[in-house]
């Protein structure tokens, strides 16, 4: 029986299927970390597990909402790396600009609907 809305699934299942990402196409996440970030293959495989991890938890109501916190927080850090991408077309890894731009709020509507399932 689920404890929670189908929509929060969803969000944990979007973190996981991320997270997996990260391991099976390192090269991928690691052509667009900032270059001032040290040992990227390690912070893309940590990135990645902890995408993975807190979807998983975000599924027991014991650690939901520190796995909403872990989110949030997590979220705030990427957006150095959408930052960074719209640095240089270098950086943009061939991404549209404008799909770049439109990166920022989403990143802060990511934000808003793991803080929405705090009152759960």
């Amino acid at each position: 029986m689920l404890n929670f809305p189908w929509h929060l699934y969803l969000m944990a299942l979007m973190y996981i299927v991320a997270g997996v990402f990260h391991f099976l196409k390192p090269k991928m996440y690691m052509r667009i970390m900032p270059r001032y970030l040290p040992s990227h293959k390690l912070l893309v495989y940590l990135s990645g597990l902890a995408e993975i991890v807190l979807g998983i938890a975000l599924c027991f109501p014991e650690t939901k909402d520190l796995a909403i916190y872990g989110i949030i927080l997590m979220l705030l850090v990427f957006l150095l790396v959408h930052f960074y991408m719209l640095s240089s077309e270098k950086a943009g890894a061939g991404v549209p600009k404008w799909i770049l731009v439109a990166r920022i709020p989403l990143q802060f509507l990511l934000i808003w609907w793991a803080w929405f399932y705090l009152n759960l």
